[in-house]
Formats: structure tokens, sequence, C-alpha cells
């Protein structure tokens, strides 16, 4: 047994190596346990809406109507899943995309393990029980957690496991809509944002084989039924450009509710959050009565849109139904996709449109479910911004090159539509109502996550008004900063003195010494920070400026003076956040494990360890210790057991070169791998 164990270690070792052989195997196996784990949360939405399929005959038995359990059904299952998700996963609420995409940005794509279960449970029982989301938002989510969950298991640095979670997200896409193209597409287009090589492998692998993982269990089915379709006349791309245009601007429409509710759930219906899906269930559960179409995924009513079977009136009024059913779903708390409903929203669209046509126009135009598959694409590409992926599902949903022309054209207009009246897609609106711009890259992202109440200083230089000018120069030629702000006694600020001043006049200096006051040549239109901002907004500022120290004050009304930044240190924070954000990630995920003792690797050549520190460290000073200079490392962290009211936690925190060293301290060290492995030995 322990022959075969020490194989296997051989092995895995000699696959990290290997770092894209090592990737492609895990791709492979990430791709087994998201087809699988698809193919469950399909069986598991199913048992529930099983399930809640016996209320009405319940209802029915206990009284002479059947309304009362459509009614209760969502209700109930908002009542189950605002609690768990609330307890248990806060990040299992909504549709699962952005969190994941989050996760990718600032977590170096760590995702809790638990998200699996909580997800799978929450959105099996909000779309179960007829809450009007789908089901591939919370597969993304649950097969991203997947990757994420193995990364942390092997100990992988974060650009692998960024790679992990896109791995998951494509098979749980390909798994849903047997679809491994698209799948593949939706992770690099979508989660990554980024088309190399490096990642598209892995997650071409993984999507392929959580498809053949689906095949082989419930065969080469298709999400839809899809007749066949081609381009009758070329004047009909006239109308599949209007068709584009109206699905751009039901896409902004989607967005801006979505925005609009969620706003009004958070701010204005002031009960506890765990009873907000309710709410949300008994709202679903009222409009369904009239319209059973926008319970669960919608699925049958797609098909029925595209083999023509609704009226053109019920497929109108159903646009604006679902737009309000879903969005009340999401933004009560409720857990499910926004891909379902961007496919039901662009059939019954494209359906209307379609129906349209084809009573002025019968003798040049495509039955109306032309329009309706066309229509499915578009309002996909312009909610996501991912025309990529919008256009290849469908033409992996259909395999025929006949409507290609106008799902081209449509989705693509559609696109430009909604991203000239809407800067944001559906998923990047989220992220930035939460700090996170995927447009500005990293470096802003990483300033946005600090406030200027982190980094100001307390403790600086400060003139009256009424200085005399011969003190004030002193004051200013002794002074390191390039300005001094002049204060009223009660911390009002006034102006600033520039240091220029002090070159300018010192040859004037015995002239001026019992004329001039600080007031006389302070500057009152200067630039300054706010403790709420961020630095992203602070380094922007600096930079328009070109100081190199800007004051905060409480607010702009009071202008009471609070504090001072220096340009340096926002830099600084910026360091540190780098860190937390690269190297830091590699060990955050076990911060609350024992101390490993062998290094993990984050890049070529260099690794992190978690040491306990000798005996002779403690009392020391880090600037004392010099770990830099003899030892070739670099303190990342300091990991601390602290006893608050009888109870044993950790503290882990950024270190100064002044903090003092404990006994039973662990240090999180950075350096080179050779050093690393050889420094127990050597301290």
């Amino acid at each position: 047994m322990k022959t075969l164990r020490h194989l296997l270690v051989q092995l895995f070792h000699a696959l990290q190596s290997h770092e894209r052989v090592f990737t492609l195997v895990a791709a492979f196996f990430i791709g087994i346990l998201t087809g699988y784990a698809g193919l469950a949360f399909q069986r598991l939405i199913q048992a529930f809406h099983d399930l809640s399929g016996w209320l009405p005959v319940a209802a029915e038995w206990l009284t002479p109507w059947q309304w009362p359990g459509i009614v209760v059904a969502p209700m109930l299952g908002g009542l189950i899943v605002g609690p768990l998700i609330w307890r248990f996963a806060p990040e299992a609420k909504g549709h699962g995309v952005p969190e994941v995409m989050a996760a990718v940005i600032t977590k170096g794509g760590f995702i809790r393990p638990r998200v699996v279960l909580v997800k799978s449970l929450a959105s099996a029982i909000t779309i179960g029980s007829g809450g009007s989301v789908g089901r591939e938002g919370p597969i993304v989510q649950i097969g991203a957690t997947i990757g994420s969950t193995l990364g942390y298991l092997l100990h992988l640095p974060p650009r692998t496991m960024r790679t992990f979670v896109a791995c998951g997200a494509a098979g749980g896409i390909a798994a849903t809509f047997n679809a491994p193209i698209a799948g593949a597409l939706f992770a690099v287009e979508i989660i990554l944002g980024d088309f190399g090589f490096i990642q598209l492998g892995p997650i071409i692998t993984s999507a392929v084989t959580a498809t053949v993982v689906s095949r082989a269990v419930v065969g080469n089915f298709s999400a839809f039924e899809v007749p066949d379709y081609h381009l009758v006349n070329p004047f009909e791309l006239i109308p599949y450009i209007g068709l584009g245009l109206l699905c751009g601007v039901v896409a902004v429409i989607f967005i801006r509710l979505l925005d609009k509710m969620e706003w009004l759930f958070e701010r204005k219906i002031r009960i506890h959050d765990a009873l907000k899906p309710a709410l949300g269930g008994l709202a679903i559960g009222l409009i369904g009565l009239q319209f059973p179409e926008i319970f669960g995924v919608g699925y049958e009513a797609v098909n029925a849109a595209l083999h023509g079977n609704i009226a053109l009136e019920l497929m109108a009024l159903l646009v604006l139904v679902k737009l309000v059913a879903t969005t009340i779903t999401l933004a009560s708390g409720g857990s499910g996709g926004i891909f379902a409903p961007s496919l039901f929203l662009g059939a019954m669209t494209g359906g209307t449109v379609g129906k349209a046509v084809n009573t002025f126009f019968p003798a040049w135009s495509a039955a109306s479910g032309a329009y309706a598959l066309v229509g499915m694409a578009a309002m996909v590409g312009a909610t996501t911004q991912a025309p990529i992926t919008a256009i290849v599902i469908i033409f992996e949903l259909t395999n025929d090159y006949k409507i290609i022309l106008p799902l081209m054209i449509s989705t693509i207009v559609a696109v430009l539509t909604a991203s000239t009246l809407w800067r944001d897609s559906i998923y990047t609106h989220k992220l930035r109502r939460k700090g996170i711009d995927m447009e500005s890259g990293p470096d802003a992202n990483v300033l946005k996550k600090v406030r200027v109440r982190d980094v100001m200083r307390a403790e600086f230089d400060r003139v009256p008004r009424d200085l005399p000018f011969n003190f004030l120069l002193d004051q200013l030629l002794q002074s390191a900063r390039s300005h001094l702000p002049v204060v009223r006694p009660d911390g009002t600020i006034l102006g600033v003195i520039s240091r220029t001043i002090a070159q300018k006049f010192l040859k004037h200096r015995s002239l001026l010494r019992d004329v001039v006051i600080a007031g006389d040549v302070q500057i009152t239109d200067f630039p300054v920070l706010l403790p709420g901002d961020n630095l992203n907004q602070a380094m922007l500022r600096f930079n328009e400026s070109g100081l190199r120290e800007m004051y905060v004050l409480q607010d702009l009304s009071s202008r009471k003076l609070v504090g001072m930044v220096r340009k340096g240190d926002l830099m600084d924070a910026y360091y540190r956040e780098i860190v937390k954000q690269s190297s830091g990630e590699s060990f955050a995920y076990s911060i609350n494990h024992p101390h490993r003792l062998e290094p993990v690797k984050v890049m070529d050549g260099y690794g992190i360890i978690e040491l306990e520190s000798p005996h002779f460290f403690a009392g020391k000073l880090l600037r004392e210790l010099d770990l830099r200079n003899k030892y070739g490392v670099n303190v990342l962290a300091i990991k601390r057991q602290v006893t608050d009211g009888g109870e044993s936690n950790t503290k882990v925190w950024l270190p100064e070169s002044s903090d003092r060293l404990e006994d039973g301290d662990v240090l999180v060290l950075m350096g080179r791998t050779e050093k690393l492995e050889n420094l127990d030995t050597n301290w």
C-alpha cells in the first residue's frame, strides 16, 4: 500500500513538472466531475419540480381549487432557499456567473467548496418550485467551484486556479446544452476574457469531456427541438436587422430592471434577507396563475415558439411578464441563472417579430420559429455582450449553416445596440456595483479595494494662519513635505503653502518677517481627498495635480482636516494588495489550517512556505532579523494564535518592519524554491 502511494506521489510530482500536460490531465477530470454534477443537478431540479407539483393536487383535495397550491409552491421554495443561502453561502444568491468572475479577478479563482452543495440545493429548489430563472448560471458556478476545489486541494498557484475555474464553467455549459465548443468559448469570452492557448487547451478538454459524459448517460440530445430553417429571401435580412435592434433594447431593459429590482429589495423592503425569497416566490406564484409559461426555465414555451405554436399577442406579453418575473426571483434572493431567461426573452421577441413579418410579407419570409431561433442568440449576445458564444450555441443546437447569416447579423446588431445604450453586460454591471471593473484592468481593481482612510497618516506638520513669515520659512525648510496645510484652531483647513514659497522669498526673509503671515501666501484652490475615496480615485487625482502629498478632509462641507496621504503610500498599499492577490492567494486558502512544510510553487523558481518561527526570533523586530539579506526570503504574512473572550483564533496580518515576533508565530515566506527547502535547517 505504501509503495503504491509512493508511486502515485511520484507520478503526481512528475506531472506537475510538465505544466501543460498536468493541466490537460486535470481538465479531463474536471470535465468528468462537472459532467456528472450537471446531470445530478438536473435530476435534483426534476425531483423538486415533481415534489412541488403535488401542492396543487393537495390544494384541490383540501379546497375546491388548485390555485392556492400554485401560488404557495414558489413561496415555500423561497422560505427554504432564503435561510439556506443566508446561513451557509451568501455567494450562492443570484445567477452565479458574476460571483465566478469576481473570484477569478479578486481571489485568484478561489471559491469555497461548500458552494457546490448550497448552490445545487438552492437553485434546484428555486427552479423546481417555479422560480423564473435558468439552470445554466448555477451549473457554471457549480462547475467553477469543482475546478477551484481541485486546485485548492492540489495547492496550485492562482494562475492555474483561474484556468481550473474556467474549465469547470466550460464543462457546465457544455454538458447543459450538449455544446462543447460553446462551453469553451463561454469560459474564455466571459469568465476569463482571454483567448490564450494555454487556457484554451484545458478548457476545451474539460468541455468536450463533460459533453461526452452527458451524452453517455442521457444520449446525444438537444436542449431544444429545432425544426429545419433557411433564409427564404435576401430581403428578409432587413427584418432580421430590426430584430437585432429590438433584442438590444430589450436586453438593456432586462439589465436595468434587474438593477432597479435589486435596489428595491435591498433598500426599500425592510424584512430579513432570509425571508425575501419567500416574498419573491409569492409574487411569482401570483403571476404564474395567469402566465404559467414563466415558471422554471421555460423551455416548453421556447420550444412552442420555435414551432410557431404561440399567438403573437401572447408572445409579446410574455416578454414583459418574463422580465418582471425573472428580476423579482433574482432580486429577492432566489438562486438561478439568466441564460435561460435570455433565451426565453429572445424566443418570444423573435417569435413576435416573425409573426408580424409573416402577416405582412408571407411570400418572402420564413416561419416565425426562424425568427425565434435567431432572437435567442441575439438576446443572449446582447445581455452577456458575448456574441461569439451566443452564435456558436445556437449553431451547435441546429448543426445547420442555413440560418447562420441572419443569426450573425441579428446578434451583432443586438450587441452593438445594447453596448451603445448601456456600457455593461448583465454580468459586469453587477461586478461594477461591487467596485470591480472588468475593463480597467487588475491594477485599478486592486486600488479600488482599499480606501484612503486605510492608508492616511494622522500625524503631520501643519501651520496656523497667523504664523509670521520668518517662522513659516523655517518650518517649510525643515519639513520633508512639499506643501503644508494652513489650519484654524478647530482643525478646519484654509489652504496650503508650497515649499517653493520658501525658496522664492528666502533672500527677502528680513524684509518680510514682520509683514507677511502664513494666511497671506496660502493657496486656497487645491485638490483634496475624502476618507471614503478609493485609492484608484486618489491615484488619478495625484496624477492630475502632480502633487506628492494630498490632505484628507472629514467632508467637503466642514473641511475639517483629518489626515494626509503621500503618493508613495498609495504605491505601498498597491504592492501589498498585489502580494495578497497573487502570491498571497496561494496561502490564503489554507490560512486556518496547520502550516505546510513543503513550498508551494507560485511562479518559475519561486514558492511560498509556512514555517513556525524559531524560538530565538521571539522578542525581535523584523528589521533586526533582516531575513531578506540573511536567508533570501520575504515575509508575506504573520499568523498568531490569540485569545479573545476565552476563544482562541488565528490572527493574520501583513507585516511591518517594526512588528515584534512572539514565540509560536508562524511566518508565511516567499523566496526561491531551493532556499525555502533548506530554510528549516539553516536557521
